[in-house]
């Protein structure tokens, strides 16, 4: 028999039928759901124009707007109040904040102020300036900005104290909605403010991008390139300024006249150095934002400049070309106007491009599109995104490191790098320039981390490897990557929230595997890929698969071997006189059995999973079991024992859960990463390993969802369609499933 249920929502809802131990299943389904299912397979690149509105109500920002304006009222944002827990999760305001209405801070409050400039963020007491970095780059792009911060709100007519901005996250483009409550303390704004005290709209977009991640305090610290990820919804590239190719002044002129948005920094060597001035004014591992790249003739020679901003507001350069600098007497007044000169000490300064080089570390380019700013022409690129996750003890394998091979990890099983989630990738058609490759873009992105932060949890160290794919439709497993050198990789493993590059490979099939750099760690991910040229994607572990063998038919008392008629007398002597055997008497036999066998662990066989036995083996639900079908149970369970064995690698007497994929395989299942995690959540213990106990639990509880599939799905085998009595139903629906399988089968005949 072959079910193939491709739909695992529809198996899932098997599982959650089974009356014993469904309570058990939804605990652990609300304890470590590892993420919201989606089906396997790549996603569409979302555009803002499909921006998802999430306010807990369920309501767009014009539905929420109208019902105050017909109310009369403000509105106020219960997802994201007013208060302490909206601010920090870690310590108490310093000083008492006061939340405040723009209209009740300033007499005429604005929106937007002769229109939205980078001299518009100014920091504030939040060590942000990441964000700020971005906020100030997003102006510089009118088109891009438009949509960040949509036009079509002000405190004029209309005003009922909503606003909302479009931020992507995770490739979905989000509709944040607030209220225009901000922390203040006498009268000021405590954070992110405009150099002009009316104009607000920077204020609130930093009050949206707080409550998307949590809390103000959630945005302590961070790396500008993942708010110009958020405010574009396109890919990045780092480079090390002292690394950095000869054409790099070409690169940022190119990448500036494009809109991409840019960020550099100057790397610190230990936390004393965070915030601390250099000589000549700049500010170590702090974030600022490339501005503007030009040339000057200055005393008949051309000179690169680069137009730097600190988003503080103040604190600038003080060398050569800095505002004050003698430099500037010997410019044409005209030309210091067209490069915007000023000496105004409002953050923004110019420097030559020389210097830029000697002072900086690192420049953070985010670009609209992946288009190389090594090349002239522009291309239109595909794009497919992959959702996914690491859980511990089923796919969260680490990196190639373990492998098992020359590796002194303290987790029990190293050889888990071949567990992680494999994305097969087929590139099909060559470049457009004549080269025999194709290029392509791998961007992998952790999800949330910055919104768990109140829960402990850090950046972890990510990165991938790339793999030529064998001719096989299937998981690789450990043989294959201990065999096979990656084609290519990430740089390295950093402990950033994308870590992304590019690629040139000859047309073929390869298999991608994202992971973290240590196993066991947890996380939701976002894999983009992004191809010049259409590239298919199919994610390795996306379909449930089972193929269970046909029951035998009952062999006749005349048939029988010496071996049955022994076995027969056996199962009478355990029934007794109704020739029978009950729930409890196979807890005692199954318990005296397997408790004497000295090569795998095993502690006791609940009542429970005895009843659960019956059910899957009791064809005329009578709730016991006969000879023919405790033979046909008794036979499974040597085929499972054995399979336990087989996959019990250190001969522990237990199974690592990192080997259940295989072992489920061997038995029948083949499981997608969803729910091989949820089987793995529900079976193993805190150190990944199962008990046979626990293995033989697994193997009813899917045998028994698998016939229950079967049962609901007889008339469609891809998904099953519940009316609202059959619904209720389905306690009994699992008890009787033999009696219902011989009426449908009856019915499928016909």
């Amino acid at each position: 028999m072959l079910l193939a249920p491709s739909s695992p929502l529809s198996f899932i809802a098997s599982l959650q039928t089974l009356s014993v131990g469904a309570e058990s299943f939804r605990a652990v389904s609300e304890r470590a759901m590892p993420y919201h299912y989606q089906a396997p397979g790549p996603r569409e690149h979302s555009i803002p124009k499909d921006s998802r509105a999430i306010h807990s109500s369920g309501q767009t920002y014009e539905q929420l707007r109208q019902e105050c304006l017909r109310k009369g009222i403000l509105f106020e944002d219960g997802d994201f109040p007013a208060n302490n827990s909206s601010l920090f999760f870690s310590e108490r305001p310093s000083i008492p904040f006061v939340w405040k209405r723009p209209g009740e801070i300033v007499k005429n409050p604005e929106f937007i102020l002769g229109g939205a400039t980078r001299t518009d963020i100014c920091q504030g007491e939040l060590g942000d300036c990441w964000l700020l970095a971005a906020i100030a780059s997003l102006t510089l792009n009118e088109k891009t900005l438009a949509r960040v911060v949509p036009q079509d709100q002000n405190f004029g007519p209309g005003y009922a104290g909503i606003f909302h901005f479009q931020i992507w996250q995770h490739s979905e483009w989000l509709d944040v909605v607030i209220d225009d409550r901000l922390p203040t303390f006498r009268d000021r704004l405590v954070f992110l403010h405009s150099a002009d005290h009316n104009e607000f709209w920077s204020a609130l977009l930093e009050k949206a991008y707080a409550k998307l991640n949590g809390s103000y305090e959630a945005l302590k610290g961070g790396s500008t390139i993942e708010a110009m990820e958020d405010f574009t919804g396109g890919v990045a590239e780092t480079f090390e300024v002292k690394k950095a190719p000869e054409n790099f002044y070409e690169i940022l002129e190119k990448a500036l006249k494009r809109s991409s948005m840019v960020g550099c920094s100057i790397d610190i060597r230990n936390s004393s150095e965070s915030e601390a001035r250099t000589p000549f004014g700049l500010i170590k591992g702090h974030a600022y934002t490339l501005t503007g790249i030009d040339q000057v003739n200055y005393q008949g020679q051309k000179v690169e400049l680069i137009r730097v901003r600190n988003p503080w507001g103040q604190v600038e350069w003080n060398g050569p070309w800095s505002d004050n600098s003698y430099e500037w007497d010997s410019v044409d007044s005209s030309e210091q106007k067209r490069l915007c000169h000023s000496a105004l000490n409002d953050g923004e300064f110019w420097m030559t491009f020389k210097d830029f080089k000697v002072h900086f570390d690192k420049v953070e380019i985010c670009n609209l599109t992946p288009d190389a700013l090594e090349e002239d022409a522009l291309h239109k690129w595909e794009v497919t995104v992959h959702q996914g996750s690491w859980v511990r003890g089923s796919t969260a394998g680490g990196c190639r490191n373990f492998l098992g091979e020359n590796n002194f990890s303290v987790f029990q099983m190293a050889d888990t790098f071949w567990t992680n989630p494999q994305i097969k990738l087929s590139l099909t058609e060559k470049d457009d320039d004549g080269q025999e490759e194709c290029t392509f873009i791998v961007a992998l992105m952790q999800k949330d981390r910055r919104k768990l932060k109140k829960f402990g949890a850090d950046l972890l160290t990510i990165g991938y490897a790339i793999y030529q794919s064998p001719a096989k439709e299937e998981h690789l497993t450990k043989d294959f990557f201990r065999y096979h050198a990656s084609q290519a990789r990430s740089k390295t493993y950093i402990n950033l929230r994308e870590v992304s590059e590019r690629f040139k490979m000859p047309p073929g099939e390869y298999i991608l595997i994202p992971t973290t750099f240590e196993p066991h760690q947890e996380a939701n991910f976002c894999l983009r890929i992004f191809s010049e040229k259409k590239a298919i994607t199919q994610e390795m572990d996306g379909n449930v698969d089972i193929a269970l063998p046909e029951p035998p038919k009952p062999t006749s008392p005349s048939q029988e071997t010496e071996e049955d008629k022994q076995f027969r007398a056996l199962f009478e002597q355990i029934a007794g006189e109704d020739v029978e055997v009950t729930a409890e008497e196979l807890e005692y036999v199954l318990n005296a059995v397997l408790q004497k066998k000295k090569n795998i662990k095993f502690k006791k066989l609940s009542l429970i999973s005895c009843k659960n036995i019956i059910s899957l083996m009791d064809n005329n639900g009578n709730g016991k079991l006969e000879f023919n079908e405790f033979k046909v149970f008794w036979n499974k369970l040597k085929t499972w024992i054995n399979i336990f064995l087989q996959f019990d690698v250190d001969r522990s007497g237990t199974m690592s859960s990192y080997e259940l994929r295989l072992a489920l395989k061997a038995a029948g299942f083949q499981l997608n990463n969803y729910v091989l995690q949820l089987v793995v959540l529900r079976y193993a213990d805190e150190q990944y390993q199962l008990d046979f106990d626990d293995f033989l639990n697994c193997m009813i509880r899917l045998e028994n969802a698998s016939r229950v599939f079967q049962v609901l799905s007889a008339k469609d085998k891809e998904c099953i369609q519940l009316n609202i009595n059959e619904k209720r139903e389905l306690r009994p629906i699992e008890m009787n499933e033999k009696r219902l399988a011989r009426v449908h089968t009856k019915t499928i005949t016909e």
